[in-house]
């Protein structure tokens, strides 16, 4: 007898999250007693910076808006180049040989060491926060891509060729559909390496409309321990909010036949 797999109860994770604000609190306090609190703040600190406070907050709301529109400028370009470098790699074999190598030297590239050059050949504002976040996030889409389109069941790849399909066919009615659980993995992982591609350029290419990178700096610089604490925790949840509307799209678009794969 096999057992279903139910949803996780919610009570779970708010488990999970009381324990771990009870040990923020703790190591506060320690940290507090050795006045050192700007290290490690208060969590109620925190959330007033969040939400209260009358001259952080509004900043924290417009670095927000910068960081939210160069993670997803940077991830639409990430999913086009992604999606179709992999259908380019998915034509033929030898294609694939040829490029898929570059999609790997490309993830393994140390983006921190090309910041003085993208600087230098793109300057310091928006469009070198695009291009840092398209290199960090566009793996993902030219890998699971590739993956799903080369997932086809071999015998309806060849019920396609019997009938004498064209490729433009084959791509649109037979390889896309069923690589789309593939793609929307990809297109999760990728959202969330937008959101990090967006801080580390805003961190390093401080010109221009800055985001939450710069925020986090300055606020590390001036010992606003609430703020910095609040900058990054506000960056983590626009990151899981990215995640979630594909894992939503997902839902809408393949239906939940696709959790069992």
């Amino acid at each position: 007898m096999t057992r279903r797999r139910g949803r996780t109860p919610w009570w779970q994770p708010l488990v999970v999250l009381v324990a771990l604000i009870g040990l923020w609190y703790a190591a506060a306090a320690s940290y507090a007693r050795q006045e050192l609190a700007f290290l490690v703040p208060y969590p109620h600190l925190v959330l007033r910076a969040m939400v209260a406070d009358p001259t952080f907050t509004p900043q924290l709301l417009r670095n927000l808006g910068n960081s939210t529109v160069v993670a997803l400028t940077g991830l639409v370009i990430a999913i086009a180049i992604g999606v179709a470098w992999a259908v380019l790699m998915a034509q033929a074999r030898w294609i694939e040989r040829s490029l898929y190598p570059y999609a790997v030297i490309l993830q393994c590239i140390p983006i921190l060491a090309l910041v003085p050059l993208i600087g230098a050949l793109f300057g310091y504002e928006f469009a070198s926060r695009v291009i840092v976040t398209v290199m960090i996030s566009i793996f993902p889409m030219v890998s699971n891509t590739l993956f799903g389109l080369q997932s086809v069941d071999r015998a309806q790849r060849e019920l396609f060729a019997l009938q004498g399909a064209s490729t433009w066919t084959v791509l649109t009615k037979l390889r896309f559909p069923a690589a789309l659980p593939s793609l929307f993995v990809g297109l999760r992982t990728a959202a969330g390496l937008s959101v990090i591609g967006a801080i580390v350029g805003d961190q390093f290419f401080q010109r221009g409309t800055p985001g939450l990178g710069v925020l986090i700096q300055v606020s590390t610089s001036r010992l606003n321990g609430p703020g910095t604490f609040a900058a990054i925790l506000t960056a983590s949840l626009l990151g899981v909010a990215v995640f979630l509307l594909f894992g939503w799209l997902r839902t809408l678009v393949v239906g939940r036949w696709s959790d069992a794969a």
